[in-house]
């Protein structure tokens, strides 16, 4: 049984049935039956089916964004824009899908040659919970357009949002079978990895789900997308705007209640000015209101699950013993579902588990550097590369440096996000390949050549 269970109150909303082996196997084999016509329908068809995505996405928010608050906890506000972030998403698609898949010609060969973009086939997507809708549809969005179909094997804790994802399409008009929800345990991702009827895979997850992952479709020499954990430094230079910064910093830490890959985690910040940021940053942090999600003055929402929620507070006491300054918060809050008071910790420094660690939750961390270098050179003392923030009123300053961090996005004066104009990814323990963009979109196609000899003479 699969339980969706409200993280704001822990009262079980709806419980689902686990699919059975045969409506798993129908479902398989409709999507691939699906694909087989969807990869011949013209782009300008697949395009009119991501513009009634985003039709029934932009008229429905008021149906969707509650499902996100109810099953893992986002403020209503939040939720609503997600929604309609994935209505952009599809319509960004749309537009763009000839332009993307346009065939490219190769004039350095003295015959005629091209490369062509075709779909791979049937694709699995192994989706997370924090964003139950955007994290499906910014891989589903470039994958319709390129001809693929889709099995989606979502976080057991939103099965709410995955029906309705499958109800999305369905109002849409999408061929029958080519998104299935999968309903399943975790324990039968193996087999879909290595049914030869899948052609590659997407995941969302954790760097220790990325690497079994990895592993199980290296065997099956399956193509994969990963993004996995992140620890993003934002970096604040002595010649920054600290007010803003800390505005920016409340934010970029706290929205989702900090749940998220792209969170700013460590908080770097030159002595000269570390004072005045973490004044600030704690005035921006008291004006947050915690509570009932579904309330729109409601800044931060539960965390999802209580067990997130314990081992949060475990890299909290673990840091603060290790001599990190508590600022404010620190703690769970008592009473009824999964609260964690936003909490700052001062002097981190790198042996302790919140700069170690991702820290999957409203805890910030706040690193002294002596000067810029020092502060790059923290930045990129971690495992993971996924995301930067760097703070400076020097832009042509921050551009050089901006190459010495090691990341997959580098955001300047501004907080790290997804967009589908660019791409989106990370390096190191953070993942590989690249979402969103025309990089996103290509990630899942053959990219073939096609090479034209002269004709044979005529006899």
């Amino acid at each position: 049984m699969f339980d969706s269970v409200n993280p704001a109150t822990g009262a079980v909303l709806r419980s689902y049935a686990e699919l059975s082996p045969a409506d798993l196997e129908r479902r398989v084999g409709d999507a691939v039956a699906a694909q087989r016509g969807w990869k011949r329908t013209p782009i300008s068809e697949r395009a009119a089916l991501l513009l009634r995505l985003a039709s029934v996405l932009r008229e429905g928010v008021s149906r969707w964004a509650p499902l996100i608050t109810q099953e893992m906890g986002k403020p209503i506000g939040e939720a609503e824009a997600e929604i309609l972030k994935c209505a952009w998403c599809c319509e960004f698609y749309a537009g763009k899908a000839e332009e993307f898949l346009a065939p490219e010609s190769a004039p350095s060969f003295a015959s005629d040659s091209y490369v062509v973009f075709e779909p791979l086939g049937v694709l699995l997507a192994i989706m997370p919970w924090n964003f139950p809708f955007w994290q499906f549809f910014r891989f589903a969005a470039p994958a319709l357009a390129a001809g693929n179909g889709m099995l989606l094997k979502h976080a057991s804790n939103v099965p709410q949002c995955a029906e309705a994802i499958e109800q999305v399409f369905a109002e849409a008009g999408a061929p029958a079978g080519l998104m299935a929800n999968l309903l399943v345990h975790h324990s039968k991702i193996a087999a879909l990895i290595e049914d030869s009827r899948v052609a590659a895979l997407t995941l969302t997850g954790s760097t220790e789900v990325g690497s079994l992952v990895a592993a199980q479709a290296g065997r099956a020499l399956k193509k994969q997308v990963l993004e996995l954990g992140g620890s993003d430094p934002f970096i604040v230079l002595a010649d920054a705007d600290i007010p803003t910064a800390a505005a920016f910093a409340v934010k970029a830490r706290f929205h989702n209640a900090g749940q998220s890959c792209v969170c700013a985690k460590r908080f770097i910040v030159e002595e000269a000015v570390a004072d005045a940021f973490v004044a600030a940053m704690t005035a921006e942090m008291d004006a947050l209101t915690m509570g009932d999600p579904s309330e729109r003055t409601v800044h931060v929402g539960p965390m999802a699950r209580d067990n997130l929620r314990r081992d949060l507070a475990g890299q909290v006491e673990r840091s603060m013993a290790a001599g990190a300054v508590l600022r404010r918060g620190g703690a769970p809050v008592d009473g009824e579902g999964f609260f964690f008071a936003p909490t700052l910790l001062d002097h981190v420094t790198p042996d302790m588990a919140v700069f170690r660690e991702e820290t999957f939750g409203p805890v910030a961390a706040i690193i002294r550097a002596r000067d810029a270098d020092e502060a790059i050179e923290l930045a990129n003392a971690t495992e993971f590369g996924l995301g930067a923030a760097l703070w400076t009123a020097d832009v042509p300053r921050a551009r050089a440096l901006a190459r010495e961090i090691e990341a997959g996005a580098v955001f300047i004066n501004g907080q790290v996000a997804s967009d589908p104009r660019l791409p989106f990814g990370g390096i190191k323990r953070s993942g590989y390949g690249r979402e969103l963009s025309v990089y996103g979109l290509r990630e899942f196609t053959n990219i073939k050549t096609v090479w034209i000899g002269p004709a044979r003479p005529a006899a």
